[in-house]
């Protein structure tokens, strides 16, 4: 198996604790971001920052232009970013329609074209209730088909896919791993607004864990 890896890495602190964990694994990363116009594209200004700090090869690619085929999502969409927890029914309107079966597309193209076996992704437990594309079976089920999608197998390697955020922010801080650089909410505000699922997922894994988040709130 080849050590290069693709690393899905979208700014967020999930895909963060990703790109540390393939690092810590000795991988050799492509580390790889989508502009699907989503209005906290301020995660790429994080993904930058860190790959740029760290030495990782890096592409921000644009796929905006899907969103002419794409409709409903309050993520890209002129619609009202829902306040609540994840569980709430409203927050299904932050679902962008089948965005991450593209997303793993793109990054296991990229992955045959520079010879990596694995892409890394950061789907976990937390987001099987609203996100079909996060469940394991939807994981389960690309990675039968990019086995045979190409001549040259590529695993979806998921590490954190049956546990929780609170459990990956756990490994993250074993890691020593500063969370400043990381931007989870769902507006792109200058602060996180500390109201939408997004946010109160984050601050519920820092409290679980008895650490501070290093972001500055709107409110909390």
């Amino acid at each position: 198996m080849s050590n290069k890896v693709v690393v899905i890495y979208s700014g967020g602190m999930d895909s963060f604790t990703v790109l540390n964990r393939a690092l810590k694994d000795g991988k050799q990363i492509y580390a790889l971001s989508f502009d699907y116009g989503q209005r906290h594209v301020k995660e790429l200004d994080c993904a930058r920052t860190v790959c740029n700090h760290l030495g990782i090869e890096h592409k921000v690619i644009d796929i905006s232009a899907i969103n002419q085929l794409l409709a409903g999502s309050s993520l890209t969409d002129d619609i009202d970013i829902p306040e609540g927890h994840y569980e709430a029914d409203n927050m299904k309107s932050t679902v962008v329609p089948n965005r991450n079966m593209i997303l793993l597309s793109l990054a296991v193209g990229y992955a045959v074209s520079v010879g990596a076996s694995q892409v890394y992704y950061g789907a976990h437990s937390g987001d099987h209730a609203i996100y079909p594309d996060c469940r394991p079976e939807f994981v389960l089920k690309m990675n039968e088909v990019c086995q045979i999608a190409n001549y040259e197998p590529v695993e979806i390697f998921s590490p954190y896919l049956n546990v929780s955020k609170t459990d990956i922010l756990t490994d993250g801080l074993k890691m020593g791993l500063d969370y400043s650089d990381t931007w989870t909410c769902y507006n792109g505000r200058e602060k996180a607004c500390g109201k939408c699922g997004a946010c109160q997922e984050r601050l519920e894994a820092f409290s679980d864990n008895n650490a501070v988040d290093p972001l500055a709130y709107e409110a909390q």
